[in-house]
């Protein structure tokens, strides 16, 4: 979606994340006058410019591209699971507060999708940065048919594309700074470049015998796919199903059949069935390290580097290759990451 004023009629033509049903359907029990629109300022008066993000890698992308011109606040915070996120009626209010809401789209915002469908229909401008990108580009979402996997900024080329429709949609925002955000855009992109070239060469270092990704769900299917990397996950695109026993068994006789060395946790997903899966190893004589804490669908704490979309693209990549045999800078690529 690369306009601002698109109506949720012309959304839900184009981009199938939110899912018109839920126009007919209540919103979380939320009285319908609660989603009326909020007052229009008065004549004269100064209309603040200020946007939420649904999660926090959509968030970076604004406030990057922003440069702090609009005010870019993110409603899902660090560790939190977009998948399961319910919004409470706070959450709402500040989504009909601000003058635009940037999400993901293709069903990340799995349970607030309804909330977001219905907050267009009442006037909001709702931007799905992701689903901006032609669906020829994107991978399937087994789960979904009428979207795709949304996890898309695990592929830094995908993500410097869908910051393009952010870019307009802030643009028509506040077109008295389109050449400040046009600057920013191209800054952005050039640091996705960056870490692009970065990625293929750490995953390129891992001997190829060991380029076996094995991570709590599957959010890694764009990186594995640019990388070069074989996925192996415990759950599917989404969180929302408990992890299953058989699928775990499966993975433990893989582990131990390909002499994997390593598996990876995810910070907004509990690690229990990571664990199971090296004890299950271990048991059959086959030692697995935790490779680490992966970011996949939340970032790191506000106000570190690990906290940016770059820092959370260079942790993991820097941490996958490291725990799989290849050679990175001790502190990634920008000497940044924490110790």
């Amino acid at each position: 979606m690369n306009r601002l004023d698109v109506s949720i009629d012309q959304h839900m033509k184009n981009h199938s994340g939110f899912r018109r049903r839920a126009l007919l359907a209540g919103l979380v029990a939320l009285p319908l006058p609660a989603l009326a629109q909020a007052p229009s300022p008065a004549p004269g008066e100064r209309v603040p410019r200020n946007v939420i993000a649904t999660v926090a890698m959509v968030g970076d992308v604004v406030r990057e591209i922003s440069g702090g011109r609009i005010r870019a606040e993110t409603l899902i915070g660090e560790g939190v699971d977009p998948h399961l996120f319910r919004p409470t009626r706070a959450d709402i209010a500040r989504l009909l507060a601000a003058d635009a809401i940037f999400a993901n789209g293709h069903r990340l915002e799995g349970r607030m999708g309804d909330v977001l469908e219905r907050v267009a229909a009442a006037g909001k401008p709702v931007v799905a940065i992701a689903e901006s990108l032609p669906r020829e580009r994107l991978r399937a979402n087994p789960d979904y048919p009428d979207a795709a996997d949304p996890h898309v900024w695990m592929d830094p080329t995908l993500w410097a594309d869908a910051a393009n429709a952010a870019g307009a949609a802030l643009t028509r925002l506040a077109p008295d700074a389109r050449e400040s955000f046009t600057d920013n855009l191209a800054r952005f992109r050039a640091r996705c470049a960056r870490l692009d070239t970065y990625a293929k060469e750490a995953i390129g270092s891992i001997p190829e015998n060991a380029r076996v990704l094995v991570t709590a769900h599957d959010a890694f299917s764009y990186f594995g796919a640019r990388y070069g990397l074989e996925l192996e996950s415990i759950q599917g695109l989404s969180t929302e199903a408990e992890a299953n026993l058989s699928a775990i068994e499966a993975l433990v006789r893989k582990l131990v059949d390909r002499r994997v060395p390593a598996v990876f946790a995810e910070t907004s997903v509990p690690d229990r069935a990571v664990r199971a899966l090296i004890e299950g190893a271990g048991a059959r004589g086959h030692r697995v390290a935790l490779g680490g804490n992966l970011f996949s669908d939340a970032m790191g704490r506000p106000g570190t580097y690990e906290g940016t979309y770059e820092g959370m693209i260079d942790h993991n990549v820097t941490t996958i290759a490291r725990a799989l045999g290849g050679r990175v800078p001790p502190r990634g690529l920008n000497g940044r990451l924490a110790g």
